[in-house]
């Protein structure tokens, strides 16, 4: 993960500034301010700053001011009766910027999620650094023969060496086209121009703020077993700061979200009738096929 002086430069100025606040703050997120997260090859995740934290979901919810007499207890009950139920707007009072650097097939799955403040480096404006995504080998896969979007088993030998021989000479090949179409002694193209032909493993930088709702939808579907390895170490190193940032939310989080299940109607009838003792078959259960083996997936019953 390599940095620039001047990126090292702001870092070290950030981290060394401190001043007098009123607001709460983080001592476990005060610690990780400016700190680098090293994700990928060249990645990173770096919280630049924040706003609000437990208590801020709590105040909101109470729509009140002060703790009074209330125990931590008590806040990790509400927050936890506030996920539960799917009460949302508490959990928007909370905000967290972070500057990311990613690969920009990455960026352009992570931009779906339109509920954040987004700024990200021009290539209009910028030339854009030699940098792009090379998998380590053990993240190259075949492509799945079951799911469109998915990976299969993880390539070998001559396979793996191929594929990771084209990605980099691929890479260096574009980076110098455009080079030489931005040479001012050449064509002298204008940036804007010349960035198509940069691939899409080079990496992007972006500063992206968002508040905790959205960011915990973010995480629910981005670190999801089923989401795009990349893109789920980001959410996974955002996760541990979220972890730090709002650890009784977060604990929330994890039992009503991301360690839970969502059950359709028909699938809760058919639990029903298991739980009473009956016998019940995909044919008479008013399942799909594939409604069927998730459920039982889900319960631990083969299909």
């Amino acid at each position: 993960m390599p940095l620039t002086e001047e990126q090292q430069g702001e870092i070290a100025e950030a981290r060394g500034h401190s001043a007098a606040t009123l607001r709460p703050v983080v001592p476990a997120l005060e610690a990780r301010l400016h700190a680098p997260i090293p994700v990928l090859d060249h990645g990173l995740v770096r919280v630049v700053d924040y706003m609000g934290d437990d208590a801020a979901v709590v105040q909101a919810a109470r729509v009140s001011y002060g703790a009074g007499t209330r125990t931590v207890r008590d806040d990790a009950g509400l927050i936890r009766y506030l996920m539960r139920h799917w009460h949302s707007t508490p959990f928007e009072m909370c905000e967290i910027k972070l500057h990311v650097k990613l690969p920009l097939f990455v960026a352009r799955q992570w931009i779906r999620h339109r509920t954040a403040s987004v700024n990200e480096i021009s290539a209009r404006y910028s030339v854009l650094d030699r940098e792009f995504y090379i998998p380590a080998p053990e993240a190259l896969a075949a492509q799945s023969a079951t799911n469109r979007q998915g990976r299969g088993a993880v390539l070998e030998g001559d396979d793996a060496a191929l594929v990771l021989a084209l990605l980099k000479d691929g890479a260096a090949r574009a980076y110098g086209d455009y080079e030489a179409m931005l040479d001012e002694e050449g064509p002298g193209l204008a940036r804007e121009l010349a960035r198509m032909a940069l691939p899409a493993n080079i990496y992007t930088q972006w500063y992206w703020k968002t508040n905790l709702h959205n960011l915990m939808h973010f995480l629910r579907l981005r670190g999801d077993a089923h989401a795009q390895w990349e893109i789920r170490a980001y959410a996974e190193a955002i996760g541990e700061v979220v972890r730090d940032w709002v650890p009784l939310t977060w604990a929330a989080f994890e039992d009503y979200r991301l360690n839970a299940a969502q059950i359709s109607g028909p699938g809760m009838a058919v639990l029903c009738r298991m739980l009473a003792g009956e016998t019940v078959e995909r044919e008479g259960s008013g399942l799909s096929a594939g409604e069927w083996r998730e459920l039982m997936a889900l319960i631990g019953r083969g299909g």
